[in-house]
């Protein structure tokens, strides 16, 4: 099984410590190919960046869809291009946001999610939103770094984040955690063995269903809204 990792922004460091992450929640002889756009934002952490990422993002996922890919997993906490990926890849396609708040929904009653900058907490509102996980979702908490600051040992990153998961088990009345941002899967194990609840990184979600998915033998419909893109010329 193949499962291709698309990191929309272009911070190689950051591609490469996602796929590490995927690896370790694969199962044996699942195969992750983990890559990011050469052209586009370095990170994405509002609208436009989210824009501006699509044309990379989706050309990947068409690249991997060519070479044989399984499924597809967006390792961005927005899930960028989602539908768009899903209507020109017939394996299943996931967003990080939508795997982690689905497994979080089922290891606990409520969550909070930690996220970057508090300008991203209005996209990940919308989602919860979508995904009918408004019930699920106590509160969305800001750490006010920037995303490329997860990638700097000498941050204070991890004791922000630690702060504000404590802080939405302390206020939030939640019981397990969703982090906010694909840049922080490594930090996963560590915080929930500290904090002793579930701690979700959608990244590993993703993995964990689109193996299931395949596995079912279960693809993309092409009937409705995710068939094939109609053919046409773009200029």
């Amino acid at each position: 099984m193949k499962i291709n990792i698309v990191n929309p922004n272009t911070t190689a460091s950051m591609t490469a410590k996602i796929g590490d992450c995927a690896r370790q929640a694969a199962s044996p002889g699942t195969e992750i190919q983990a890559c990011n756009p050469a052209s586009g934002p370095v990170s994405i952490e509002g609208h436009y960046d989210e824009a501006m990422c699509l044309p990379g993002l989706l050309a990947e996922i068409r690249r991997a869809e060519n070479a044989g890919a399984d499924a597809h997993i967006i390792a961005c906490f927005g899930d960028p291009g989602l539908d768009a990926a899903r209507e020109i890849a017939r394996g299943p396609v996931f967003g990080i946001a939508e795997a982690a708040m689905h497994a979080a929904s089922f290891v606990g009653k409520h969550f909070s999610i930690v996220t970057t900058l508090g300008r991203t907490r209005s996209i990940a509102a919308h989602l919860a939103e979508r995904y009918g996980m408004q019930r699920f979702c106590r509160n969305i908490r800001a750490c006010e770094i920037a995303v490329l600051e997860l990638e700097n040992p000498a941050s204070q990153a991890y004791a922000s984040i630690m702060q504000e998961c404590r802080l939405a088990l302390a206020k939030d009345d939640v019981d397990c955690i969703v982090l906010g941002c694909a840049g922080m899967a490594d930090l996963c194990q560590a915080i929930g063995k500290e904090l002793g609840v579930p701690v979700i990184d959608g990244v590993s979600a993703a993995v964990t269903f689109a193996e299931g998915l395949v596995r079912l033998g279960l693809h993309t419909s092409k009937r409705g809204d995710w068939n094939y893109p109609l053919p046409k010329q773009y200029l």
